[in-house]
């Protein structure tokens, strides 16, 4: 019997890291689970634990991990404002040391890395939609720049390990990802507007609403980077995985308002230093490439969501 893929997810008990822990033992895979639980949380991957293939640890990836793995996603890093501004300095820590650990057991054991990249690196766009070849528009020494720097800066590490010592990378460009176990007070828009509405309270849009995003469901969202991940060695991205499907933040606020049936007003709040006006992914590159685009619909997304919501909150 071929003996089983064993695989690393680091930030494994995240809400995106959870889904592709679970994605992982569907598809037969022996998985490792890391964490530090800054943000993740023992809830997300509880009913994972009795499963055979599945392991848990631990770990803060700005030390260095010895174990042996034939994969490698690197998840861990806080990734909502709220959470990442928090400590600013372990953020940018978890980030570039966070990668410099994981490009060298890479290096190490031969494995395949997948960098969880963010659609934050183009910072406020001046290119719409956003394409790969974008090179940003970031503030450096911005409230914002502990996430943003750090993630571009783990994008040239993992491009440097790849050409000086032949490391086989993958990096994905997520946009912005919703679902079940999102936190609920992450300051994300999504997950704020459901449990707005559902507890009644107003609903906070920062800035006019009229700023826009695009949304992409965390099943399509983990779908993708499996794809990159067993995608042929010389596709090592950056890809862009993300919903094309672009609205304002008004627009969403009023879509949950009525699919949760609140009857929650709405409060208007001074806009966050650097926040982007513009997020929409060109995913050109993922379908040609990858074969992949998105196929769960906002509202039937939003539905899931919502359902989560109830149940937890």
């Amino acid at each position: 019997m071929p003996s089983r893929k064993r695989v690393l997810v680091t930030g494994g008990a995240g809400f995106l890291g959870s889904h592709l822990c679970e994605r992982l033992l569907a598809d037969g895979a022996d998985v490792l689970c890391v964490d530090n639980f800054f943000t993740g949380v023992k809830e997300n991957i509880a009913h994972l634990l009795k499963d055979p293939y599945f392991e848990l640890l631990r770990h803060d990836v700005t030390f260095p991990l010895y174990v042996e793995v034939d994969e490698i996603y690197n998840l861990a890093c806080p990734a909502s404002p709220i959470h990442y501004q928090y400590d600013p300095v372990q953020t940018t820590k978890t980030s570039v040391h966070g990668a410099i650990n994981m490009l060298g057991l890479a290096k190490r054991t031969g494995a395949k890395i997948l960098q969880a990249s963010t659609s934050e690196i183009y910072g406020d766009p001046e290119v719409h939609p956003q394409t790969e070849d974008y090179r940003g528009s970031v503030n450096t020494i911005g409230p914002r720049a502990c996430y943003d720097e750090g993630k571009r800066c783990a994008e040239t590490l993992f491009f440097d390990y790849r050409r000086q010592l032949g490391v086989k990378i993958k990096v994905a460009r997520i946009f912005n990802t919703y679902g079940p176990r999102m936190h609920p007070d992450d300051g994300r828009v999504v997950s704020n507007f459901i449990v707005q509405a559902l507890q009644g309270k107003p609903i906070t849009i920062y800035g006019d609403g009229r700023q826009t995003r695009s949304f992409c469901y965390v099943d399509d969202l983990i779908d993708g980077l499996v794809r990159l991940m067993t995608s042929p060695d010389e596709v090592t991205g950056p890809i862009n995985i993300g919903n094309p499907r672009e609205m304002t933040i008004g627009e969403l606020a009023e879509k949950t308002v009525a699919m949760v049936g609140s009857g929650s007003s709405v409060e208007y709040r001074p806009l966050p230093a650097d926040d982007p006006i513009q997020r929409c992914p060109d995913i050109s590159l993922a379908k040609a490439k990858l074969g992949w685009a998105p196929k769960v619909v906002l509202e039937d997304g939003l539905a899931r969501t919502i359902d989560y919501f109830r149940r937890t909150i």
